[in-house]
């Protein structure tokens, strides 16, 4: 088996972490490693009241890109990679990936890595408002 990108886009719809473990499961994997990134209601001590993401017109090729580039690092990795944009209602997920590997090891540097490569290459800004009325926008997966 070699590396195998089960899916990576973007969507406005609910996504979770059940949904994409299942997806990449296979007989060949004794690790499946999962991360989701929960919208929380603060933010260096403030409260965060709203939360959306918005996307550039590039994005969801580019990061399936970064996956592509990133399970072929590997052996026998299977991933998928959804990342929500628009609103997000506070506890819900804006970013999931999971991950499957012959062995954890694998499993969970493949996963770490593709957080911090999507973080760094994918054109997606967060807009944050806050209890006090302000706004701030910060480029982040």
């Amino acid at each position: 088996m070699s590396a195998f990108v089960v899916e990576a886009r973007l969507t406005t719809s609910l996504i979770s972490a059940e949904e994409l473990a299942r997806k990449v499961r296979s007989q060949d994997c004794g690790a499946v490693v999962t991360f989701s990134g929960e919208v929380r209601n603060h933010d260096k001590g403030r409260t965060v009241l709203q939360l959306a993401y918005e996307v550039h017109p590039t994005s969801e090729r580019i990061i399936q890109e970064v996956v592509h580039e990133v399970a072929n690092r590997f052996t026998d990795l299977r991933c998928a990679v959804i990342h929500r944009y628009g609103e997000i209602p506070m506890g819900e997920s804006a970013l999931v990936v999971a991950v499957a590997a012959p062995h954890r090891a694998e499993a969970f540097t493949a996963c770490a890595t593709l957080i911090d490569e999507i973080k760094v290459r994918v054109p997606i800004w967060k807009n944050q408002i806050f209890d006090d009325g302000s706004n701030e926008w910060v480029n982040s997966a």
